[in-house]
């Protein structure tokens, strides 16, 4: 299994009044990993489809232990499935190495000028690929 793995930054501004990381923030922190893989890492590869359009279909999230600032974190990042209309991401996200959340996202290729979801291509079927479990 090849997992795509990121660093991503913890900020004051993430605690809440009981000082952890506030629940809807880690949604931004998942969102950042997607979105290096997605965008960045697939750019690379010549993939640009992702960036013309892609939508979150839905979100589950288990939390596991509570994170604090400052906190190491990391997001390892994976494709559970791959339909023809849209693919599943699972990640895991590490706070100081111990695992604190796990979290699926249902993704959906859309076309933003019809405003419609789209089918996923070979190419970014090929690239999904390689981050399957």
């Amino acid at each position: 299994m090849a997992r795509f793995t990121t660093d991503v930054a913890l900020r004051w501004s993430d605690m809440d009044v009981f000082g952890h990381v506030n629940n809807n923030k880690f949604m931004v922190l998942l969102e950042e990993a997607r979105v290096a893989m997605m965008f960045d890492t697939a750019e690379a590869a010549g993939i640009t489809g992702f960036r013309e359009g892609v939508v979150v279909a839905r979100h589950e999230v288990d939390f596991l232990l509570p994170v604090t600032v400052p906190a190491e974190t990391r997001v390892e990042v994976w494709i559970e499935r791959i339909g023809n209309s849209s693919f599943t991401f699972a990640y895991e996200l590490f706070a100081n190495d111990k695992l604190a959340l796990k979290a699926r996202s249902v993704m959906v290729p859309f076309n933003t000028e019809t405003q419609r979801p789209r089918r996923v291509t070979a190419a970014e079927r090929d690239f999904l690929e390689r981050w399957t479990d």
